[in-house]
């Protein structure tokens, strides 16, 4: 954090090329937040560069007594709403790595089946509000604490817990006919 905000000083300093450190601190980060929300490589290529000009351009408001990174999740928050319909934010996935995907190297038709459940509870995760795919992408994709989630969405820590337990809630409830398989059991 401390190194942010003397990137950022050097910047506002007049030192354009400091904020290339900015850059490639966070430009994975970025695109991978915006690649899980609309799953077009291209798009979130855009929507990455653009948040970059976008801070860039904004970089005098930022609080240096607050993390970067928040600040920086916030503006690609805006930018993700901003460039959609509502229509289209319906239709727009959360998308897992495949490193997130458990995987069980000694049996094939276990790995086949956790494959099949992944990709019908990204179908459920997709059945979700946006302010619930934004918690859950941000809390367990991005791994951010709730203090940080709460910065990034401009809410209390408390309303980032009750919107992620309702997501969960809504989740289990997408999965109950599923569950009639035994498939999603243990994921919702």
């Amino acid at each position: 954090m401390q190194e942010d905000q003397e990137w950022v000083s050097q910047v506002l300093g007049g030192d354009k090329q400091a904020y290339a450190h900015l850059i490639r601190k966070y430009k994975n980060r970025v695109y991978a937040l915006f690649l899980r929300m609309v799953q077009r490589p291209q798009d979130a290529q855009d929507l990455t560069q653009e948040c970059f000009l976008k801070a860039y351009r904004y970089l005098h408001s930022y609080d240096t007594q607050r993390g970067f990174a928040p600040w920086l999740y916030r503006i690609a928050i805006n930018l993700y709403v901003d460039s959609k319909t509502a229509k289209q934010r319906q239709q727009d996935l959360v998308a897992f790595d495949d490193e997130t995907m458990p995987t069980d190297e000694a049996n094939p038709e276990t790995i086949y089946l956790m494959g099949e459940n992944w990709e019908e509870l990204q179908k459920q995760i997709d059945r979700l509000p946006q302010q619930y795919r934004l918690v859950l992408t941000l809390r367990y994709l991005e791994e951010l604490t709730y203090q940080e989630i709460s910065e990034i969405l401009d809410i209390s820590v408390a309303t980032a817990q009750v919107r992620l337990h309702r997501a969960k809630q809504k989740l289990r409830e997408y999965c109950q006919p599923v569950k009639k398989g035994g498939g999603l059991r243990e994921m919702c």
